[in-house]
């Protein structure tokens, strides 16, 4: 058995060895697109975990949720966005995925037997704005979030992979500021 590699939370001060550049130099060429789907998910995950005061130091790849909460809910956080990072002939339309999957544990490395939502709350996080030239998302307000709990999920749409926003709104997801985001989740994780 191989043991598991223990990460440690970077600075992005750490240097490079054989080449004059920094973990930042990294970070910044990377991930500087923050619109595009993948950052922009990943982006969301932290906003989540900020808001819900997690105590994990980094983000876990794979993991069955994205986020855990201060007080042990588990959370699934899902990005959507009208634009895109690319010229559009039109706005994108708003879609999320909620197909439920086999999900790993980054502690055991054991994969669930049957295909389940994980998180005992799913946080949807819309970027909103619709104008290119303002588009920011690290300005909060410009995003939109609707907490819906995994049972409303499972009891109404126990099959589906992907749902719209309106679909998601007649479910009776809360739509919430970044601020009221942890009483949101805690909530609808004891419906």
């Amino acid at each position: 058995m191989i043991d598991r590699i223990v990460i440690e939370k970077k600075t992005g001060a750490e240097m490079f060895l054989g080449m004059n550049h920094s973990l930042l130099d990294f970070w910044s060429w990377a991930h500087s697109d923050m619109i595009s789907n993948a950052e922009r998910g990943r982006f969301a995950e932290y906003i989540v975990s900020c808001a819900l005061q997690s105590s994990s130091q980094y983000r876990i790849e794979w993991d069955s949720v994205d986020v855990v909460a201060s007080n042990g809910i588990k959370v699934e956080v899902k990005s959507s966005a009208y634009l895109q990072a690319w010229s559009q002939e039109k706005f994108s339309s708003i879609q999320f995925d909620i197909a439920p999957k086999k999900s790993w544990d980054s502690v055991t490395n054991l994969y669930s037997e049957t295909k389940l939502r994980s998180a005992d709350v799913y946080v949807f996080c819309l970027f909103a704005s619709m104008d290119s030239k303002t588009a920011n998302p690290l300005d909060l307000k410009q995003w939109e979030f609707y907490v819906l709990s995994t049972n409303v999920l499972n009891d109404c749409v126990p099959e589906q992979k992907k749902i719209g926003l309106n679909s998601l709104i007649k479910l009776g997801a809360k739509k919430v500021c970044f601020d009221e985001i942890y009483d949101a989740v805690n909530i609808a994780a004891n419906l």
